[in-house]
């Protein structure tokens, strides 16, 4: 018995699915079949109005973030660190003073010094007033003049030592980790800190020689980074590299770009757009496109005597961009292209333009089939 159940459920579902299959050719064929050239119900198609989009030659490269300014801060004498003045990571300003070596015997012999150039000048004017009233003589007076450069110049040798271990910043940046601790002996350089200055970045790329005619300074690039992947930088190109590089054939491209809110940082890699010969031209969807051998077409709609139907024109294409083609030729502003459902279009077959191109049968046939399953 189970057996007998078991194959009348079977041919139960036979003639349900071959039910299923005439409602599917039946609504098809009351839908509009899509090859009625005698008037018969209209296709369903979505159209799309031809306008005006930018094209262009989009160049992409990878490129290296570069600070803007970039230096490595060593020790110049060998000397004990009597002061730490920054921490790793702080901003700082053109002549912050970051480290102070211990300077005891260089600021006695300044003091030193200092007091002999005050005795000389002294001397001097005594002695020009001397000369003045003819008691003293011109050779003493030349003489006194000479000891009082020779003592200026004991204190400006002096005051560069002293001005040695104290360690400055040469320009606005933020320093990086900071590789010293106060009382430790540095020696000539012994790096102290790295500073950068990331207000800008300097992106350099390469690009193959053939791009280098459509190269120029002002030009405009987008930048993508690994850790910004939904943010598009954008940048400027300032310099380009005045020779080619024999063994690869490419150009170096130098780009900067705004860096205020710190978050790129030198060493990233970067991915760079550039976009060339930037133009406006009349665009089709690619899903409207139909070739047969070197012939590509479009359906463009026509209204005639109250009648819409499609005609299929010949179109010259040029680049494709962003589900998008150029339309070189054989297209007006403002045509109406359809767009989706054009395999099942000939030229002059009528046509109902809808927002939807998708099969308006599939939901009826579901309804014919739950109705006939019940």
């Amino acid at each position: 018995m189970k057996r007998v159940a078991f194959l009348i459920a079977g041919a139960g579902v036979v003639a349900l699915m071959a039910g299923a299959v005439g409602i599917r050719a039946f609504l098809s064929a009351d839908s509009g079949g899509g090859e009625d050239m005698r008037g018969g119900r209209a296709m369903p198609v979505a159209v799309i109005t031809a306008e005006l989009r930018e094209f262009a030659e989009v160049v992409e490269a990878l490129g290296t973030a570069n600070a803007n300014e970039s230096v490595v801060i060593t020790a110049t004498v060998a000397d004990r660190i009597s002061r730490v003045g920054f921490d790793s990571g702080d901003q700082v300003r053109a002549g912050d003073i970051l480290v102070e070596l211990t300077d005891t015997e260089a600021a006695a012999g300044l003091a030193e010094s200092r007091a002999a150039l005050r005795e000389a000048q002294r001397e001097l004017e005594r002695t020009r007033d001397l000369a003045e009233r003819g008691i003293a003589s011109r050779a003493r007076l030349d003489e006194l003049t000479s000891n009082m450069e020779r003592a200026r110049a004991r204190v400006a040798g002096l005051e560069a030592r002293v001005a040695e271990r104290i360690i400055r910043a040469p320009f606005d940046g933020v320093v990086g980790l900071r590789n010293v601790s106060l009382g430790e002996l540095v020696r000539p350089g012994d790096v102290v800190a790295q500073l950068d200055d990331v207000s800008i970045i300097k992106l350099d790329f390469t690009l193959p020689e053939r791009f280098l005619s459509g190269l120029a300074p002002g030009m405009t690039i987008h930048a993508r980074a690994a850790a910004f992947p939904e943010t598009v930088f954008a940048g400027q190109i300032e310099n380009i590299s005045s020779g080619i590089d024999p063994v690869t054939r490419t150009v170096t491209v130098r780009a900067e770009i705004n860096n205020d809110d710190r978050r790129l940082l030198p060493g990233m890699l970067m991915t760079v757009q550039l976009r060339r010969d930037v133009r406006e031209r009349l665009a089709t969807p690619e899903t409207s496109i139909t070739r047969s051998g070197d012939r590509v077409s479009v359906f463009i709609v026509r209204e005639s005597d109250g009648r819409t139907s499609v005609e299929q024109r010949r179109v010259q294409l040029g680049q494709r961009q962003a589900g998008f083609f150029e339309v070189l030729d054989g297209i007006e502003p403002g045509e109406q292209i359809v767009m989706h459902g054009v395999h099942r279009l000939r030229d002059g077959m009528p046509v109902r333009i809808q927002a939807n191109a998708e099969d308006e049968t599939e939901p009826r046939l579901a309804a014919a089939v739950r109705s006939a399953a019940t």
